[in-house]
């Protein structure tokens, strides 16, 4: 599979390396383990003869006219934390004629893929328009209101959406490339998540709580979005299952056959991670933070907490 990643100037370097590390990764496991499995081919392009990242280091990129057509143009991030910040660059000469790289690549049959910041590249090529996406959360009221032919589904880290996949804040470019590989071979995904991301250790656990949804079944991930959206509700197993057409057997089965946990137990790792990301970002009491994640008070969460990633409230605000 060929795999444009498409380095602008000033591109997050993070961004940058991570796809590339995950996809060579892939390579290697693949051909160490003597898995017969399809190897991505990867090249470095620019819009630009000379790139540079945000931190200064010159970027190898090569000159589209001569590479074969790619499968796939993956779009790491710009280095740009506010929308202040990020709204010039878009206009910037060298990001608007990327807009029409892009589609063209697009008309040639080539699916396009973006993470964090980059997402809003994809959105202003207009290749987004009509589907679905997701983009890094703190500007998210930015990207609804610039797009608004975009239904923006901010509760996911991973959305395919047709011939486009967005991923998160900065981070989940990890999960975008765990996408792509897991598309073509979810065992050689498995592996190469085992190496780089999952860890048995507690420090990591609160970080690999979405297990990577993406290479699940439909049903699988309308569950993960609807209890998102009603975390800070009591829910019932019966209740979800009404709402997504199914039965309590049917759902218990498909999310222990994707995710080897039983609903009540993915409920929980969802309700950490928010509860998690609010202890880290608001300064909210535990009790309202309880509220919000579906618990009737403190005391049961921080009980959860202790429990579930062996840390209480003052050593993740601490953090």
């Amino acid at each position: 599979m060929r795999i444009f990643v498409l380095a602008l100037e000033g591109v997050f370097d993070t961004g940058l390396t991570t796809v590339l590390d995950s996809l060579t990764m892939a390579n290697s496991l693949a051909c160490t383990m003597g898995m017969a499995t399809t190897r991505f081919d990867i090249t470095i392009v620019g819009i630009r003869p000379e790139v540079r990242t945000a931190l200064g280091m010159q970027v190898p990129v090569h000159d589209m006219s001569d590479a074969p057509a790619p499968d796939w143009v993956v779009l790491p991030a710009l280095n740009r934390m506010t929308g202040e910040d990020l709204v010039p660059v878009l206009g910037r000469n060298d990001v608007v004629d990327a807009f029409g790289a892009l589609r063209s690549w697009r008309e040639g049959g080539a699916r396009v893929a973006a993470a964090c910041t980059g997402t809003f590249v994809l959105a202003e090529s207009g290749l987004l328009d009509g589907g679905e996406a997701t983009t890094t959360w703190w500007l998210s009221p930015l990207f609804r209101q610039r797009y608004p032919k975009v239904h923006l589904d901010a509760h996911r880290i991973v959305v395919p959406s047709g011939s486009a996949l967005t991923a998160g804040a900065a981070l989940s470019h990890v999960d975008l490339a765990l996408w792509l590989i897991r598309n073509y071979s979810p065992e050689l995904a498995a592996l190469v998540a085992r190496y780089l991301v999952f860890d048995s250790r507690l420090s990591q656990s609160a970080y690999a709580i979405s297990d990577h949804l993406s290479h699940s079944d439909p049903l699988v991930e309308r569950f993960d979005r609807w209890v998102r959206e009603h975390l800070d509700t009591t829910i019932s197993l019966d209740v979800v299952a009404d709402a997504l057409a199914t039965t309590t057997r049917t759902l218990t089965r498909r999310l222990n056959g994707v995710l080897g946990k039983t609903p009540v137990e993915y409920i929980q790792d969802l309700r950490v991670e928010r509860a998690v990301h609010l202890l880290k970002t608001t300064k909210l009491t535990v009790d309202r933070i309880a509220e919000q994640v579906g618990y009737a008070d403190g005391h049961t969460l921080r009980t959860l907490l202790r429990r579930r990633i062996g840390k209480g409230v003052r050593e993740l605000r601490g953090a």
